[in-house]
């Protein structure tokens, strides 16, 4: 059996959690339209007759502005510097910038194999793909090139196909009922921070975070209590909402994912807390065990 470590590397927004969910048929990596969306590192496993595939998630690579983006690239960087095969993705809307190029430029130290993934190709004209392919054939030996969309799964099947020649044969790592290595407790949490970040769209920065604090199952509900933890009071306020409208919203929608991810109904409490000091909130959060920041 073909079996290896896959990363998906790219700037910030290109669909690389879009991307492993696709592959996955199943929600391990929360998405939306904000830059830094994914901040920890993913494990995704794809297990077929023929392969099995660990993708890695990885958070998208930027011009770091804070203590945050910089552990960010860090994790990118290590992750693709240890992997079998990298999957650099480019999303064909907006074409190969200064960001995609600094990106390559990392990635020739690491010498690794990498497959060039152009995504969104469902938004822009058919022919403009062979034209955007000659563009960007020369600026790296890329082992192949690879157009699809991650949203609609245009192609998925071919990347994967692509994939296997540059695996090793070996038992497999993981049991085959094995989707991802991902806590419970982190993916409720990022399913109830990609509803505040959906919900409040440019007004609360991608830095917020959100943590589960208890589970307490029973036969048929599972009680969940849930933390929003900002920076600011205004945006506190913000995702709290007027008469506590917007957080009653952002409880609904994750709620109806939990119950998803979980198969059981869910009672959500939500709070949203303050904590304006950077230090403060790592010691807060790695108190409670969140790993984020470490």
């Amino acid at each position: 059996m073909k079996c290896g470590f896959v990363s998906l590397v790219g700037r910030p927004n290109v669909g690389k959690s879009t991307l492993l969910n696709q592959i996955l048929k199943r929600k391990v990596a929360i998405t939306s339209s904000k830059a830094q969306t994914t901040r920890n590192i993913i494990q995704g496993i794809y297990t077929d007759k023929d392969c099995q595939i660990i993708f890695i998630d990885t958070p998208g690579i930027h011009k770091p502005k804070n203590k945050l983006g910089n552990l960010l690239n860090k994790k990118a960087y290590v992750m693709a510097d240890e992997v079998d095969l990298v999957l650099f993705l480019v999303d064909v809307e907006k074409g190969i910038g200064k960001g995609d190029r600094y990106i390559l430029n990392n990635l020739k130290e690491a010498n690794r194999d990498v497959i060039l993934v152009l995504n969104k190709v469902d938004r822009i004209p058919k022919e403009k793909i062979l034209t955007i392919i000659d563009e960007v054939k020369d600026l790296y030996d890329f082992k192949e090139i690879v157009p699809l969309s991650a949203l609609t799964g245009d192609n998925v099947s071919a990347l994967k196909k692509a994939i296997l020649p540059y695996l090793h044969t070996s038992e497999k790592y993981y049991n085959d009922n094995e989707v991802t290595f991902v806590s419970r407790e982190f993916m409720l949490a990022e399913l109830l921070r990609e509803k505040v970040l959906r919900f409040t769209e440019e007004e609360v920065p991608h830095a917020v975070t959100c943590y589960i604090e208890s589970i307490e199952e029973e036969k048929d509900i599972v009680n969940i209590s849930a933390v929003i933890i900002v920076d600011r009071d205004s945006l506190k306020k913000i995702i709290i909402g007027k008469n506590g409208q917007m957080l009653k919203n952002i409880g609904t929608q994750a709620r109806k994912d939990m119950e998803a991810f979980l198969g059981k109904k869910v009672f959500l409490e939500t709070y949203v807390k303050t904590i304006k000091n950077w230090k403060d909130r790592e010691k807060y959060l790695i108190e409670l065990g969140f790993k984020d920041f470490e």
